[in-house]
């Protein structure tokens, strides 16, 4: 038990070291670019608003399940639980917005061939600002009642539910028709906007494939095309689509199991908050491997750092 538990702490510390690194150099990236409007992309403020809230799924979920696998107790209290929870629910609500938002906004980006599409593109970049601080304000107000509905930790001292984790808090309970409507217009909004995502990612597939057809017909074999930067950075948010839905898919999976369990045991809600981290940790690495502003830049700093360590 203690070395799985060692393990649990192991791969807790890894990830958050990650996904912090990564998304708060991305926050600290994009907020500069958008002051100082230098290499500015049109993508830039979306992406802003997703790596927040990476930052704070990180902090909301990542943070108390790691101090939990080192064995603290109740370090949460009544207003710890409606805060962390809160949070949690807000970042994973806006992180799905804000990447359908993106994979809307590159496929009119890159599909924009007829005279109506072509319309919608010019008009959308001004639309940005206000569809991101939408997706906050909805957020913020929808998951209100998870603040309301919260409570302080669990008493354990019920041996059936020693293996529960010592920061557990808990839900009032209501009556099954709010809590099967909230439920259920939840689990509605999430899959819209999935629905949403896998369709401008299957229209820019579609466009894609059919431009490097026609790039292959025009050219001749002896001249060498590189990709465009619109081809790349649709090929980026379509990567990012695409693990988004995966961890979505497998965090949902494991969440109803959770909630199915009467007591679910400790490595399933280990696997479940890990699995539910994988996308705000891994994001930003698809960022900062595939964007070569920030490449550059990372490139720079460490470089920078090695040659004053080495004098």
């Amino acid at each position: 038990m203690v070395s799985t538990n060692l393990d649990w702490v192991i791969i807790f510390l890894i990830q958050m070291k990650i996904g912090i690194l990564g998304n708060a150099s991305l926050l600290c990236f994009y907020t500069f670019t958008l002051i100082t409007g230098q290499n500015l992309r049109p993508t830039d403020q979306i992406l802003n608003q997703l790596v927040l809230a990476n930052c704070l799924a990180l902090v909301s979920k990542g943070i108390p399940q790691e101090m939990a696998a080192f064995g603290l107790e109740y370090f949460l209290d009544g207003t710890g639980c409606k805060l962390i929870y809160y949070l949690h629910r807000v970042s994973r609500g806006v992180s799905l917005s804000t990447t359908c938002l993106l994979s809307g906004f590159q496929a009119v980006n890159i599909c924009s061939r007829s005279s109506r599409w072509r319309e919608l593109r010019i008009r959308i970049p001004s639309c940005v600002g206000l569809c991101c601080s939408f997706c906050w304000i909805l957020n913020l107000l929808v998951n209100i009642h998870v603040a309301i509905r919260v409570k302080g930790p669990m008493n354990h001292k019920n041996r059936s539910l020693e293996n529960m984790p010592k920061f557990s808090c808990y839900k009032t309970t209501t009556d099954k028709l709010s809590s099967s409507l909230i439920a259920g217009m939840i689990f509605f909004v999430d899959y819209i906007l999935l629905g949403l995502m896998v369709w401008a990612s299957g229209s820019m597939v579609f466009v894609l494939y059919r431009h490097k057809q026609r790039v292959q017909h025009v050219h001749s074999k002896s001249q060498s095309h590189q990709p465009s930067h619109e081809a790349r950075a649709t090929c980026t948010i379509l990567v990012l689509v695409s693990s988004f839905v995966l961890f979505y898919s497998l965090s949902s999976v494991l969440t109803l199991h959770v909630a199915l369990s009467v007591i679910p045991a400790q490595w399933l809600l280990n696997t479940s908050v890990f699995v539910a981290l994988c996308f705000p940790t891994l994001s930003p690495v698809v960022l900062i491997t595939r964007d070569p502003r920030v490449s550059k830049l990372w490139l720079a700093c460490w470089s920078r750092c090695f040659f004053l360590n080495a004098e």
